[in-house]
C-alpha cells in the first residue's frame, strides 16, 4: 500500500489524523447509528467490565427475563438480581449500582426509565450527570453520548489506548482515563469522526495489535507506528507494498460488535 502521509517522526496530531483516515479505509467507513437502545447501552456496558460480549449478554437478558422490566429491575431483592447478573465479573457489586442509577433515572424524569434528555443537555452537563452515578467512569459515559446522542466525545478502552501508545500519538505515561481528554483534542470535534476513530482503532487493538505479539505484518499503520519501528526498523517499500488494503473478513473472520 502507498506510504501514509505521517512519518515516525510527525506530531501527535498529524499521527492521529493519519491512524483515522488509514483504518477508515481499511475497515470501512460506518454511519454512526447506534447498536442498541440507550438504556441497553448504558446497563451493558456496566455489565461489560471486565467481562466477555457473551457473558455480559446473558446477564443482561437473564435479568430483563427474570424481573421483566426496569421497574421489576429495581424492585428485586438486591441480592436476587446478583445471582441474575452473575455471570459478570462482579455481580454483588454491579446489582445495587444498577438499582441506584435506576433510582437516579426515575428522579430525574419523574417516572420514566428514560434517558433521551440527554440529547438535549449541554455536554459538559450530561457528562457531569452520568459520571456522578456509582460504577459510570468516562468510557461509559463517553459510549452513551457518542453512540446514542452524537456527542463529540471519544470513548477510550484498553484497545484504543494501546493502539494509540504504540503507534505514538499518545504518550506511555498517559493513564486510559487521561487518554480520554488527550485524544479528543486531537481530533476534530465532529460525533461521525470519533465514532469511527473508537470503533476503528477498538477494532483494530482485538484483531491486529494484540497485546501479546501484535500481527504487525498486516498492520496498516507500520509506516509511522513507533513500536514498528522499535521492533522492525523502518518500514520497507516491500513491507508497505506487501500490506493489506482492507480487512477481509472471509480470510480473517467477522469485525465484532
Amino acid at each position: 500500500m502507498p506510504a501514509p502521509a505521517a512519518t515516525y517522526a510527525s506530531p501527535a496530531a498529524e499521527k492521529a489524523w493519519a491512524d483515522h483516515v488509514i483504518l477508515d479505509h481499511f475497515y470501512g467507513h460506518l454511519p454512526p447509528e447506534p447498536r442498541r437502545t440507550p438504556m441497553r447501552e448504558l446497563v451493558s456496558t456496566i455489565l461489560s467490565h471486565r467481562t466477555t460480549h457473551a457473558d455480559e449478554e446473558l446477564a443482561y437478558d437473564r435479568m430483563l427475563e427474570t424481573f421483566g422490566d426496569w421497574p421489576g429491575v429495581l424492585a428485586a431483592p438486591t441480592a436476587e438480581l446478583a445471582h441474575a447478573i452473575r455471570t459478570t465479573r462482579w455481580p454483588d457489586t454491579q446489582a445495587p449500582r444498577i438499582q441506584e442509577i435506576l433510582r437516579r433515572i426515575q428522579a430525574e424524569t419523574g417516572g420514566p426509565f428514560d434517558l433521551d434528555f440527554l440529547a438535549d443537555w449541554p455536554l459538559e452537563r450530561a457528562m457531569a450527570w452520568l459520571t456522578e452515578m456509582p460504577g459510570i467512569g468516562l468510557k461509559t459515559a463517553s459510549l452513551l453520548l457518542l453512540f446514542n446522542y452524537h456527542k463529540p466525545v471519544l470513548p477510550v478502552d484498553t484497545h484504543v489506548h494501546r493502539v494509540a501508545q504504540r503507534v505514538g500519538f499518545l504518550g506511555p505515561k498517559v493513564s486510559v482515563e487521561k487518554a480520554h481528554a488527550v485524544l479528543l483534542a486531537l481530533l476534530p470535534a465532529d460525533a461521525e469522526t470519533l465514532f469511527n476513530f473508537h470503533k476503528h482503532n477498538y477494532w483494530h487493538g482485538q484483531q491486529i495489535c494484540f497485546f501479546l505479539r501484535p500481527n504487525c505484518p498486516r498492520c496498516p499503520l507500520k509506516g509511522f507506528c513507533n513500536y514498528y519501528l522499535e521492533h522492525y526498523g523502518e518500514a520497507t517499500a516491500e513491507a508497505l507494498a506487501a500490506t493489506p488494503t482492507q480487512w477481509d473478513p472471509a480470510a480473517w473472520g467477522k469485525l465484532p460488535h
